[in-house]
C-alpha cells in the first residue's frame, strides 16, 4: 500500500498552457490525488513578476481552473485555489526573505539569470525573489512531495535549504519537502528547437501546441516540426534530440510505450511517423477541449471559492504556530 503523501504544486496564469504542461505536470497530478493530500494553486502573483494584462490575467486564471478540472483533478479529493486570495502564502514569504534565506542562494538560481539575462539590473525585485514566495508556498502545507519540471528543481532545493536553517533555529516548523520529477515526458522541447523547453512564453507559435489550440493548427505544427538528419525512427535523444521529443509527445498523448512506436515505425520515414503523431495529438486535443468546453466561468469560480477556504483553514493554524515561533505573538 502507497504511503499518503501532501502534494503542492501550482502553474502561473501567464500565457496558454501548452501539451509540455499537460505532459510534465498536470496530467500526473490527476494520477496522484488518488493515493495523496493534494493541494494545486493558480500562483498568480508568480505571473506579476513581469507586467501582465489585467484583462488577460483574471481570464487566464479561471481557464487554467478549467483545464486542471477538464484533465481529471477532482475538486472532492484535491484542493485547488488562487494563490493571492490566500494571504498566508506572501507573508510567509516576507518571513523567509527575513529569516532563512540570503542573497546568495537567489543569485544561484538559474532560472532569474535565464530571463532577466543581462539587464539584472533593471528587472523587478519580483522576478528576482520569486523562489521565496514559491519555497513560502511549499512549506504553509506541510508538503512532502513537488511534482516540477526539471527546470524547476532549483527551486525545491532552495525550499529545502530554507525550512532546515528555520527549523535549526526555531525548531521543528516545517517539513522538508522532496522534488518528484517525471522521468519520461518530464521536459517536453519545442517543435523548433529541440535544445530548449516547450515554453508558452516562446515568440514562436509554431515552437508549442497549446491545450486550447484550434485542433488543425496543431495537426500543422506536428507536420511542420523540425526533424534530425537521417530517416529511421529510433529514440536516441543525445544524437536525435528533435525525434526523440515527438517520440516522447507520441507515447504519453498516445498511450504508448516509445520501445514499441520505434517498433511499430521501423522501416517507416519521417512522414508517416507525423501524419500519425498529428491524429494523435488531434483525438487528445478534441477530447480534451471538449471536457473544458462543459465546465463554466461559474463553475470554476465555485470551484476556486471552495479550495480557498480550505486552503485559508490550514495556512491560519501553521501561520499562528509560525508567528508564535519567531516571536511576533
Amino acid at each position: 500500500m502507497k504511503q499518503v503523501k501532501t502534494i503542492f504544486s501550482g502553474i502561473k496564469p501567464s500565457g496558454d498552457l501548452t501539451i509540455g504542461n499537460y505532459i510534465g505536470a498536470i496530467s500526473q497530478w490527476a494520477e496522484m490525488q488518488a493515493y495523496n493530500n493534494c493541494i494545486f494553486s493558480i500562483v498568480d502573483y508568480h505571473a506579476i513578476t513581469v507586467k501582465q494584462d489585467p484583462t488577460i490575467l483574471r481570464r487566464r486564471i479561471l481557464d487554467i481552473t478549467k483545464i486542471y478540472l477538464a484533465a481529471g483533478i477532482d475538486p472532492q479529493k484535491s484542493i485547488i485555489f488562487q494563490q493571492s486570495t490566500v494571504p498566508a502564502h506572501t507573508e510567509l514569504a516576507w518571513i523567509l526573505n527575513c529569516l532563512g534565506t540570503y542573497m546568495a542562494d537567489l543569485k544561484k538560481m538559474t532560472q532569474f539569470k535565464d530571463k532577466a539575462g543581462d539587464r539584472q539590473d533593471a528587472v523587478s525585485v519580483g522576478l528576482f525573489d520569486y523562489p521565496v514566495l514559491m519555497a513560502a508556498d511549499i512549506l504553509l502545507y506541510d508538503t512532502q512531495s513537488v511534482p516540477v519540471g526539471e527546470d524547476q528543481k532549483q527551486h525545491v532545493e532552495l525550499a529545502r535549504d530554507i525550512a532546515k536553517r528555520f527549523n535549526n533555529e526555531y525548531g521543528p516548523i516545517f517539513v522538508i519537502p522532496e522534488a518528484v520529477v517525471r522521468k519520461e515526458g518530464a521536459r517536453v522541447m519545442s517543435l523548433t528547437d529541440p535544445s530548449k523547453k516547450m515554453a508558452k512564453s516562446d515568440d514562436s507559435a509554431n515552437s508549442y501546441i497549446a491545450l486550447l489550440d484550434d485542433i488543425e493548427l496543431a495537426k500543422k505544427k506536428i507536420i511542420k516540426a523540425v526533424t534530425d538528419s537521417g530517416t529511421d525512427i529510433d529514440y536516441d535523444p543525445a544524437e536525435r534530440p528533435a525525434l526523440a521529443n515527438l517520440l516522447t509527445i507520441y507515447a504519453a498523448l498516445g498511450n504508448r510505450q516509445i520501445p514499441r512506436l520505434v517498433k511499430d515505425y521501423a522501416g517507416k520515414g519521417y512522414g508517416e511517423f507525423k501524419k500519425d503523431l498529428a491524429e494523435v495529438v488531434a483525438k487528445f486535443l478534441g477530447d480534451f477541449q471538449d471536457k473544458f468546453k462543459q465546465i463554466s466561468d461559474a463553475d470554476a469560480q465555485a470551484v476556486l471559492e471552495q479550495g480557498r477556504e480550505k486552503a485559508a483553514e490550514i495556512t491560519q493554524v501553521k501561520m499562528e504556530k509560525i508567528r508564535a515561533a519567531i516571536g511576533v505573538r
